[in-house]
């Protein structure tokens, strides 16, 4: 049974159990269950905080877990990136009172608070800087204030916490984060891992496309293939008028309206859009 560490709280654990779902595995009901069996699909899941998902699996007391890439190298355990999973967006940047640094050879000397202590480390040495980093549970941004360090290295979303805070975001970003499906380095890859693999790939795409139907007259078909052109090709079927033939095709969700009016001055007709609730590609 494929053993499977999920974030139990925080900005990860809601959508992880949302892309779960929608792979169609059993979820938790109740936030204080901690595991949850679902033998249906020979899978274990264990509701674990996203800092220590990375150590469980990294040692091989778990299979794979669902962690941020940021959480998961600052563990610096023997484990890999098996697929981003396109939420939990973050971006892991320098930051220090207005106006007191503008480049990362500033840093050099100073002291840093972080909550990341072994990624910051890592970056620092790969650019020769020295520094000293000075760990941190949270709430970094006041450290600065209170007289603990000269800067901090943090988790930035929209920069509000830090400019509240008297703070602004200076030089390159350090990391650029997401959610993400995490396995031990090296091992064999464990039962039914292939098959998640293919279920959480299944709901990537899905919310990404929607399938389109339309209408068209048969000696445009070529031009409006153009426009829907789907992954490899896309379906096209005889109506009852020999004159016109029925389209189908996956379309970027983003580019649904775009597509429809483009289909719709072509000549297209009964165009329709359905959502895709699972797929395989």
């Amino acid at each position: 049974m494929l053993r499977v560490a999920v974030p139990n709280k925080g900005a990860l654990s809601e959508a992880a159990s949302s892309m779960l779902a929608e792979a169609g595995y059993r979820q938790r009901r109740d936030s204080r269950e901690l595991v949850l069996v679902d033998p249906e699909n020979e899978i274990e899941f264990f509701f674990l905080r996203p800092r220590d998902i990375a150590v469980y699996v990294g040692s091989g007391t778990l299979d794979v877990g669902i962690t941020g890439r940021d959480l998961f190298l600052d563990a610096q355990v023997e484990a890999e990136e098996l697929m981003q999973l396109g939420f939990g967006a973050s971006t892991f940047r320098f930051a220090g009172p207005v106006g007191d640094f503008t480049s990362l050879e500033q840093l050099e000397g100073r002291r840093l608070a972080t909550s990341y202590e072994g990624l910051l480390n890592d970056y620092l040495a790969a650019r020769g800087i020295t520094a000293s980093v000075v760990r941190l549970d949270g709430a970094v941004e006041s450290s600065v204030r209170l007289g603990v360090a000269d800067a901090i290295a943090d988790v930035v979303e929209t920069g509000s916490t830090l400019r509240a805070a008297g703070m602004e975001i200076f030089g390159e970003p350090i990391l650029q984060s997401e959610a993400v499906l995490i396995g031990r380095a090296g091992a064999e890859a464990p039962a039914g891992l292939a098959v998640l693999l293919r279920r959480l790939q299944g709901v990537l795409v899905a919310r990404q496309y929607v399938m389109m139907d339309y209408d068209i007259r048969k000696h445009l078909v070529d031009e409006a293939a153009a426009l829907t052109p789907g992954l490899e090709s896309p379906t096209v079927s005889p109506l009852r008028d020999t004159e016109w033939v029925a389209v189908r095709s996956m379309v970027k969700r983003h580019q649904t309206n775009r597509v429809m009016d483009e289909l719709y001055e072509l000549g297209a007709r009964a165009i329709l859009v359905s959502t895709i609730h699972a797929c395989r590609i």
